[in-house]
């Protein structure tokens, strides 16, 4: 077995549940050649700003975008990568696709950095760390933290059989991006720039429910959750603590990347957002919320929040 020495150490995840995705790419990141870009890439490829509610608090709900945009919205961060799907209906090339995500895998593995991909152990993004051509085998780090195996042939094939594997290569060559222009593109702006303002816009089309989701997107997920909070309809269930949790750390990464690039209106806004979704995490986890003071009470964190966020879509 040829393995990569990998945990979720160093990755900020105040909750215990942080979308699995932006997780595993903050983790590979961070072992990538750019180390440095292993925060910022949560934001800056959207994921910090997004979120999805299901009518019925589906937990599936916060995996149902778009995935073959993956690359582009990490590749909008400096980050390079490479995809590969095969969603349901493409039976016709399954085994086409996975033999191509085993290379993939085995050539990432081999520059020394793991690789995303869904459904590994557990129905979530996770990290493959490692292969074993003889047993045809992966080492794998699902977002529990549990050290696993999970055989080639079930890739792409486990308890939601899809294929989504996205491999970390590096840092986008600057000079591609700058067009040879002193570290400017033709409209005067800097790579690091564009980057910020990439983000803002990515960030803000979210939010705006742009970005095709069936389920309740950006801003309209805070009336969804609200709503279950006021009726007491699913408020002390185990899913209004997973999308809690699930959403909470992300507003810290949209903060932190704010506050790195002296955005500090849109940073303030978004320190207080956090806050509130981390409040009301915690006050999910000790209070009883079949209490209906204790319902309103997390539900008007949720609609300050709502409010901050209003307020930093307009700047952005």
């Amino acid at each position: 077995m040829k393995k990569l020495s990998i945990t979720w150490e160093g990755i900020y995840d105040s909750t215990g549940y942080l979308f699995s995705f932006a997780k595993a790419l903050c983790c590979a990141v961070k072992n990538s050649p750019c180390p440095e870009m292993a925060e910022e890439i949560v934001a800056s490829s959207g994921f910090a700003f997004r979120m999805w509610v299901a009518p019925d608090l589906c937990p599936s709900a916060t995996s149902i975008w778009q995935f073959n945009q993956q690359k582009t919205w990490v590749e909008r961060g400096g980050i390079s990568c490479q995809y590969i799907e095969r969603m349901w209906g493409q039976e016709d090339v399954e085994e086409e696709r996975r033999l191509e995500a085993i290379q993939l895998i085995r050539e990432n593995i081999d520059r020394g950095i793991p690789v995303i991909s869904w459904d590994i152990v557990v129905c979530e993004w996770g990290l493959i760390t490692g292969y074993d051509d003889e047993t045809e085998s992966f080492a794998v780090l699902p977002i529990t933290g549990q050290e696993g195996k999970m055989e080639y042939s079930r890739l792409g094939k486990r308890e939601i059989p899809i294929l989504s594997v996205l491999a970390v290569t590096g840092k986008t060559d600057p000079s591609q991006e700058d067009n040879g222009s002193q570290g400017k593109d033709c409209t005067g702006k800097t790579v690091r720039e564009r980057m910020v303002q990439e983000t803002l816009d990515i960030a803000k089309n979210h939010l705006l429910g742009n970005e095709w989701c069936e389920n309740a997107c950006g801003l309209a997920a805070y009336p969804a959750l609200v709503k279950h909070l006021e009726s007491g309809e699913s408020a002390c269930s185990w899913n209004m603590e997973y999308y809690l949790g699930t959403y909470a750390p992300l507003k810290w990464y949209a903060w932190k990347f704010f506050e790195r690039h002296g955005l500090q209106e849109l940073a303030t806004l978004y320190q207080s957002v956090y806050e509130n979704w981390q409040k009301a995490f915690e006050m999910k986890k000790s209070l009883d919320l079949s209490d209906l003071e204790n319902r309103q009470a997390v539900a008007e964190l949720l609609k300050q929040a709502e409010e901050w966020e209003k307020q930093a879509v307009d700047k952005m």
